[in-house]
């Protein structure tokens, strides 16, 4: 039995259609290596990393100094309990993601294991808040149609993407789901913990742009009726939009923030949720400890790779490269759509493309995806939006090519 029939066998993958996935015409991709933006299967053929491995890997596979932090850290010790303990990469981490805020604005890192985990204690954390303030009337969360923010059952209860989240709507924790910013004015804002966003751009929902200045609009009315603003930078974090955070094109810090994906350079399993030291206080009293936590919290080694990546960014000036290669993007996605009238839109936030493709009904951006890989491109669709969101080490050429691989596949297969 070859590797992909044993995958067949004995593995359930996640957001898979599983009778599909073990048919005997299916054929599993198997990644056997990285290096750079390139990705290759076991029979040795090469594909662009177009969606960054689950929007995950920033400085390309295999970067040596994240190779080099994470080996000499599995030489000390690979993990140990972070509940009584710590250790030198994670305060030492905890410490520089603090630096990367203004003083006296995010102060405190509490450590899980990804972006639902990190959402999930964001959660927690802003619903405590408010009962050791004596408002524990406002319990609710507010978030926005198309929301996706995570599996666990807390952060899947602020999800808005029907396919995913409709079996769970009636359970998790208490949730206003709005379409617009202006029904704000119509919820009563006393019952309100925090309201959750994506800053920016929507990703599960489809490469969803927000308004230009709805952000430092949403964090106003958060201060107008003290309630907690919590952005999810899972996604958008660490280069993504072309800035280190999202909510900086607005100038906006949020009372809570999400990390995850992008830490650890996309690595290994490891997220930060940030908070204030007004938050980070209301709970020293031992009465109000917040009892929350995961077995991996504050791992050595996933530590040491983001440190690792944080100094990548900082030393080889990640970021300074990326509005060329926004520009030449947004360029190339404009020709795609120019010379292909099925393409019926192209959404861009820096380095995050969605491409939306006319299906007259029919779902193709799965079989768009699939041809694809045949001229070197790997991503995924959601719906009909096929989504490009490679590496930040991406050039100019790897854009081309995967922009013509898309165009050939989305030719195959509507003509």
């Amino acid at each position: 039995m070859n590797l992909g029939d044993k995958d067949k066998s004995f593995i359930w993958h996640p957001f898979t259609p599983m009778a599909e996935w073990c048919s005997d015409a299916s054929e599993p991709l198997v990644i056997e290596r990285g290096d750079g933006v390139y990705i290759y299967d076991n029979l040795g053929r090469q594909y662009i990393d177009g969606n960054a491995s689950i929007w995950t890997n920033v400085h390309g596979h295999c970067h040596p100094r994240i190779n080099e932090a994470i080996t000499k850290q599995i030489g000390s010790i690979a993990h140990c309990s972070f509940l009584g303990t710590t250790n030198e990469p994670a305060i030492l981490l905890a410490e520089r993601l603090i630096g990367l805020f203004p003083s006296k604005s995010l102060e405190r890192v509490f450590f899980s294991d990804d972006g639902s985990t990190a959402i999930e204690c964001a959660m927690k954390m802003a619903v405590q808040y408010f009962q050791i303030k004596g408002q524990s009337e406002r319990c609710r969360f507010v978030t926005f149609g198309n929301a996706y923010h995570g599996d666990t059952l807390g952060a899947s209860s602020l999800g808005g993407v029907e396919r995913f989240f409709s079996r769970f709507s009636d359970l998790g924790l208490p949730v206003i789901h709005l379409n617009s910013q202006e029904e704000l004015n119509e919820v009563n804002c006393e019952e309100i913990a925090a309201i959750v966003l994506e800053p920016l751009v929507q990703g599960a929902a489809g490469i969803r742009l927000w308004p230009d200045g709805m952000l430092k609009q949403i964090r106003d009315w958060c201060d107008a009726h003290q309630v907690l603003l919590i952005l999810d930078e899972v996604m958008t974090g660490f280069g993504r939009t072309g800035r280190m955070f999202a909510c900086e094109h607005e100038d906006v810090i949020p009372d809570i923030m999400a990390l995850a994906k992008g830490l650890t350079g996309g690595y290994l399993p490891l997220a930060a949720t940030l908070t204030t030291g007004e938050i980070f206080n209301a709970f020293l009293d031992e009465e109000n400890t917040f009892y929350y936590g995961h077995s991996y919290s504050g791992n050595p080694v996933g530590c040491a790779a983001a440190l690792a990546s944080l100094k990548i960014f900082e030393e080889e000036e990640a970021l300074s490269d990326l509005p060329e290669k926004i520009n030449y993007l947004s360029k190339a996605l404009e020709q795609l759509k120019t010379e292909n009238h099925k393409v019926i839109d192209v959404r861009q936030c820096g380095l995050i493309a969605g491409i939306e493709i006319l299906g007259n009904g029919e779902i193709i951006g799965p079989e768009v995806c699939s041809i694809a890989r045949d001229y070197g491109l790997l991503t995924r669709a959601i719906g009909n939006t096929v989504v490009f969101m490679p590496p930040l080490v991406i050039n100019n050429e790897q854009i081309s090519n995967s922009m013509c691989a898309l165009q050939t596949a989305i030719n195959k297969v509507v003509g």
